[in-house]
């Protein structure tokens, strides 16, 4: 949940990183984009689509696409993959060192009252997310926050929302880190439903759905919209476990957040969240329910 309720790696071969979110961060957005200019210009020249690079590299269609819109900061295992893979003659390996030391520069920049919980995120052991209105934010694709942040009421201008869809994409390296936390969402159904952004943009995240929920760390359930009791009815909210640490509660709505660390609150929102997962889906079932969705998508 987190961010909006508050807020995955689209595939990499083994022994692969992933090509990075971008952190924002003045001089290096243009490095960034020009590295991404020049990985789309070789393959063009490459006679290659996306998807037919991302299966060549190990990488999914969608991180192809993000590096070359200068949105993800790519590692130096790709940049020596694609260089190889498009006969690039060195031009991207060469880019190698300047942007791991302008990688080391960026920063995030999440809202103000979001910070506190995202640094608690990062030192997570364990994360659990029941949503209501959007799939959490750590389980989302780059389409779909746009989306998400794209509807916000008061508007946001451009600039901000591609500094929110790049700061919530940057949370999503804990899931893949070594140890990973253990993480479980139960997203209601209905959330699945919704087209937020279109029709392309629900099919590649209930892909993404998949693909994170196939993860040993990782496990989602779906609550099914014709359960006749029902405990979550309260709202939705996050717990989470920082690593030697009491287990901690958020709660966010309309911009408003709030992080709670009274040790009975928390009990009782770790008990209800027990209920929850109880009339929820199993995990295996929510998978197979996903698929289906995704069949008619």
């Amino acid at each position: 949940m987190a961010e909006t309720h508050a807020d995955a790696d689209a595939g990499r071969g083994p022994g692969q990183q992933r090509p990075e979110p971008i952190e924002d961060g003045d001089e290096t957005v243009d490095l960034f984009r020009a590295v991404g200019k020049q990985v789309k210009l070789l393959r063009e020249r490459a006679g290659l689509t996306q998807r037919e690079l991302g299966d060549r590299l190990g990488y999914g269609e969608e991180l192809i696409s993000s590096v070359e819109r200068g949105r993800r900061t790519p590692q130096p295992e790709f940049l020596d993959a694609a260089d190889d893979c498009l006969d690039a003659g060195g031009l991207l390996k060469i880019a190698k060192e300047d942007v791991v030391r302008a990688k080391a520069k960026a920063r995030v920049k999440h809202p103000a009252w979001f910070r506190d919980y995202a640094r608690l995120e990062r030192e997570a052991v364990e994360l659990s997310f029941y949503s209501t209105l959007t799939v959490p934010g750590l389980l989302q694709t780059e389409g779909y926050a746009r989306a998400v942040f794209a509807s916000r009421q008061p508007l946001l201008d451009e600039e901000t929302i591609e500094q929110r869809v790049a700061a919530r994409l940057s949370r999503q390296e804990i899931t893949t880190r070594w140890p990973p936390p253990m993480v479980s969402a139960v997203i209601q159904e209905v959330v699945l439903l919704q087209p937020l952004g279109g029709r392309a943009v629900r099919k590649g995240q209930l892909e993404q759905l998949l693909r994170l929920g196939r993860m040993r760390n990782v496990q989602i359930q779906v609550m099914p919209t014709d359960r006749e009791e029902h405990a979550g009815m309260g709202g939705p909210f996050t717990l989470l476990t920082p690593k030697g640490r009491p287990q901690l509660a958020y709660l966010e709505v309309q911009n408003l957040s709030r992080l709670i660390t009274d040790p009975e609150e928390v009990r009782v929102l770790a008990t209800k969240y027990g209920s929850i997962r109880g009339q929820a889906l199993t995990p295996q079932d929510s998978l197979i329910l996903i698929e289906k969705l995704l069949g008619a998508a």
